[in-house]
């Protein structure tokens, strides 16, 4: 890959109303990202042009294209004057199963009802997540703090979005970024993929607010417990409900808030006695 995720530009600084002296400064970059499955067009999306093999794998499990990683038979990342495609060759019986997806959705002209599929899967109610561990306040505040550091893109740039994996054993096991929330979370979904890392037994932190989607491709995850430090929307936490998520937002340096699932979080964990 040839571009950059950010690049450095000088712009006329003014405080208190008058022209200052400034310093250049670090902005991201967003590219037109397509996803085709077998020289198809699924989805164009505007993404940080980093980590885009986990995001094309973490893409198609999120959107229930394939279920494992081994259903994509090849990727391919491929430069275009006016973005990057992410081209990806699916196996027979998923290609198969997406053609005919594709049928179902597309309906006759006019029926007034071809849009109900589509309706459906933005909408979808998440799969149950496992059952995960409890966790103390203390664990809490140790994950949150352990991320900031490792956000290389957005110490450089202040702009974007960071989602990652933080178990009590090991620390902050895998950290995506990106100028999408969404797309920081299928980076982290597809490397976890490619790693074999599970997330039942870990916190899943994101740096952003809680939507519908995010609560789906958490549960896509297996993810029992979600940190945010923005709030979730009211649909977002029915979703989380119905998947037995723990939902846990606003979550700041002084403490957070328990939006569900609070039967796995207590105030502090009893040591493990041999």
């Amino acid at each position: 890959m040839n571009v950059p995720p950010f690049r450095m530009v000088r712009p006329a600084v003014w405080r208190h109303g008058a022209p200052a002296a400034g310093a250049p400064r670090n902005i991201p970059e967003e590219t037109a990202i397509a996803l085709t499955f077998n020289r198809e067009t699924y989805a164009v999306m505007m993404a940080t042009p980093a980590d885009l093999a986990d995001f094309a794998l973490g893409f198609a499990l999120s959107e229930g294209i394939v279920g494992q990683p081994s259903e994509i038979a090849s990727l391919d990342i491929l430069e275009h004057p006016r973005g990057i495609e992410l081209r990806m060759e699916l196996a027979a019986p998923r290609l198969a199963a997406l053609t005919a997806r594709r049928r179902r959705v597309a309906g006759p002209t006019g029926c007034g009802l071809c849009g109900i599929d589509s309706l459906a899967e933005a909408v979808r109610v998440p799969r149950p997540v496992p059952s995960g561990r409890v966790f103390d306040a203390a664990e809490i505040a140790e994950a949150l703090r352990s991320i900031e550091p490792l956000q290389v893109l957005n110490r450089a740039t202040r702009a974007v979005h960071g989602a990652a994996l933080w178990t009590p054993a090991h620390g902050v096991r895998l950290l995506r970024e990106d100028v999408g929330r969404h797309n920081a979370l299928d980076k982290l979904l597809g490397a976890a993929a490619h790693a074999g890392v599970s997330a039942e037994t870990g916190l899943l932190l994101l740096t952003s607010r809680v939507s519908i989607e995010m609560v789906q491709k958490a549960a896509v995850l297996g993810a029992p417990v979600m940190v945010a430090v923005s709030a979730p929307t009211a649909h977002a936490l029915r979703l989380a409900e119905a998947a037995g998520m723990t939902l846990i937002a606003i979550a700041r340096n002084d403490g957070f808030e328990v939006f569900c699932g609070g039967h796995r979080i207590v105030e502090k964990r009893e040591a493990h006695v041999a």
